[in-house]
């Protein structure tokens, strides 16, 4: 870590930018010569991310065109290759996507031939039968009939209730030069937490470590001694490759020792270490990076000996765009013109998501106005992982709204009681992370060194008057939170008076009011 401090800006950008690697190497008897090379190209977290760009250290990553470039590039440099995803590949998607059925992420993923994948928990977002349209194909009243996605998913913990067997393939083998890799894919359990109950109800998402073992065995039977585990699971370490954590690092120990590699997802961060002799990866987000795993595999044994693994940014100054995507996406974003170019307001500032050391941020807090204004309620709540991207000064067209909030969720209006309320405010701790509620229409203090449910003080109401624990409160949350999303069962406790518009079109409204457009006569 003491490198990291002394490096300057140019080398720690060139360090990030693709000279770090982490191998780990466990050489059996036989001539490295004769080993099977096999690289597998890994992403995870597209989110439909087509056509935005991230900026990494004033340099642009990202966008669908040159993470294909990059992919080609690097398939080209070696005939054994397969390209793999850990989930979460559509969902919470800008408008080229979520506007049409998240298809055009389908047909991008299409388009490159990806060759095995595993949903994450934002694949279950409109429900199972709509992720099974996309996958296996459909006809959706908004975009008409769909051929579906050509990548094989296979999911080891998503159990059919119906039927009490897996509802996709528990594994997919996959052979190179002779040699079979098997790839279980797993989903995190936050599922449970992060997806609508009537969206899953077909489904149950059973425990990661017992189902990746159980599948094992069965890849074992089969002769396949190369295994991958694609895991829509949290891992985090270093650019070194120390100071792993997170749900995946505590799970690998647990897994069987069969398992090789381990490709995961869910938290948009940085991995590339080794755990119990497994190595862990995951490439940030949104398509800014990929993974690219290095394999040796002994034709003999048919063992993985050899495995290193680099993280890859998509620079645009390093490649140029893939011709062939940006087709597909012109293709969209010629249907896409006019309603979403649309403009709705004008803002006189930058209007940020980014939170304040109170877990407050100014966008936020103004979609939780618009909950308020909407419903006609007294306290209105917004969790913040359903706002997904900030909005900048000047004109905001619909573009950006359907951005910053691309899921269909709705607001509601319930009542509770002070308890209940109280009860909710206090679920914001009982994770391991904070997840603090946006609120408008009370105030309070919290006190993050007690004890979890002792934490929320002074709880009082806009006019200064402390919630009587038995009083009800008519309360404008999301169906989302109010079917108790993100952990805060507390609000399955409300009594429903109305349900109302769509968040996004609430907030259009806010908008629309809030930041007119001059209009200019001649």
């Amino acid at each position: 870590m003491f490198i990291f401090r002394i490096l300057s800006p140019m080398l720690l950008l060139l360090f990030i930018f693709g000279t770090y690697e982490y191998a780990v190497t466990a050489f059996h008897h036989s001539k490295v010569n004769d080993h099977i090379q096999v690289q597998l190209l890994g992403v995870n977290d597209f989110h439909g991310q087509l056509d935005n760009y991230q900026n990494v250290f004033g340099n642009k990553a990202g966008g669908a065109e040159y993470l294909a470039a990059y992919f080609k590039k690097y398939k080209q440099e070696n005939k054994h290759t397969l390209l793999v995803h850990a989930g979460d590949m559509v969902g919470g998607s800008p408008p080229i996507s979520s506007r049409f059925q998240d298809e055009p992420t389908i047909e991008f993923l299409n388009l490159l031939n990806f060759d095995v994948g595993t949903p994450g928990n934002h694949e279950f977002d409109d429900g199972v039968h709509e992720m099974k349209r996309l996958l296996n194909g459909g006809f959706h009243k908004k975009t008409g009939f769909f051929s579906g996605s050509t990548t094989p998913y296979c999911s080891a913990n998503v159990i059919d209730k119906q039927s009490g067997t897996p509802l996709l393939p528990p594994y997919i083998i996959k052979r190179i030069n002779g040699i079979d890799i098997g790839f279980i894919g797993i989903v995190t359990t936050e599922t449970n937490l992060f997806v609508l109950p009537e969206n899953r109800k077909e489904v149950e998402i059973i425990d990661e470590v017992k189902a990746i073992n159980k599948t094992v065995k069965l890849l074992k039977k089969k002769g396949v001694e190369s295994i991958v585990v694609l895991a829509h699971v949290s891992a985090k370490s270093d650019w070194t490759g120390t100071n792993p954590h997170e749900d995946l690092v505590k799970m690998a120990p647990k897994i069987d020792d069969e398992v090789d590699v381990i490709f995961g997802g869910h938290s948009h961060q940085y991995a590339n270490t080794v755990v119990d002799d497994k190595l862990i990866v995951q490439s940030y987000s949104y398509g800014k990076a990929f993974s690219q795993v290095k394999l040796n595999i002994d034709p003999h044994t048919k063992d993985i000996v050899k495995k290193k693994a680099n993280i890859i940014l998509t620079l645009h100054n390093k490649i140029k765009p893939d011709r062939k995507t940006i087709e597909l996406l012109t293709t969209y974003k010629e249907k896409m013109r006019g309603y979403e170019k649309e403009i709705a307001g004008k803002a006189p500032k930058d209007i940020t998501r980014k939170k304040n050391e109170n877990g407050e941020s100014p966008l936020a807090q103004m979609v939780a106005q618009s909950a308020l204004a909407a419903m006609d309620a007294e306290i209105a709540f917004v969790h913040h992982g359903g706002i997904r991207s900030s909005l900048q000064k000047g004109n905001i067209t619909m573009e950006d709204l359907y951005t910053v909030l691309p899921f269909n969720h709705r607001f509601e209006k319930v009542t509770l009681t002070g308890a209940q309320i109280y009860a909710a405010l206090e679920q914001q701790w009982t994770t391991e992370k904070e997840n603090l509620l946006q609120v408008v229409g009370l105030t309070y203090t919290k006190d993050r060194k007690a004890p979890i449910g002792n934490r929320v003080l002074a709880l009082k109401d806009m006019h200064g008057r402390e919630l009587s624990p038995d009083k009800e409160y008519t309360v404008a949350i999301s169906d989302y939170l109010a079917s108790g999303g993100d952990g805060f069962t507390a609000f399955q406790q409300g009594k429903l008076i109305e349900s109302g518009p769509l968040v996004v079109n609430a907030f259009i409204s806010y908008i629309q009011q809030k930041y007119p457009v001059e209009v200019t006569y001649q």
